[in-house]
């Protein structure tokens, strides 16, 4: 079996349930656009910033803890030390 042939028993095993989660991405897109005022909110950015990086071919698998570093808060090296 090729590495293509792989390929597409993972994309014909995933395809429905990512198409599904595509689509409840751009409704939920829709229906903030269409509450009309603005949203400048980094939140938003976030979101562009991950589908910008979900829509570029990328050679490596690692897309999933790309877009998890955009969602995250940057590493705090004191985060045990108690805030006063």
């Amino acid at each position: 079996m090729t590495v293509k042939t792989k390929a597409l028993d993972v994309l014909e095993r995933e395809f429905l349930s990512l198409r599904g989660k595509i689509i409840e991405v751009a409704a939920a897109l829709d229906r903030i656009s269409r509450a009309g005022g603005e949203c400048k909110d980094a939140r938003m950015d976030q979101l562009r910033r991950s589908l910008e990086l979900l829509s570029q071919p990328r050679e490596t698998a690692d897309r999933a803890e790309q877009v998890q570093l955009i969602f995250s808060l940057p590493y705090d090296p004191q985060w045990r030390q108690p805030r006063v």
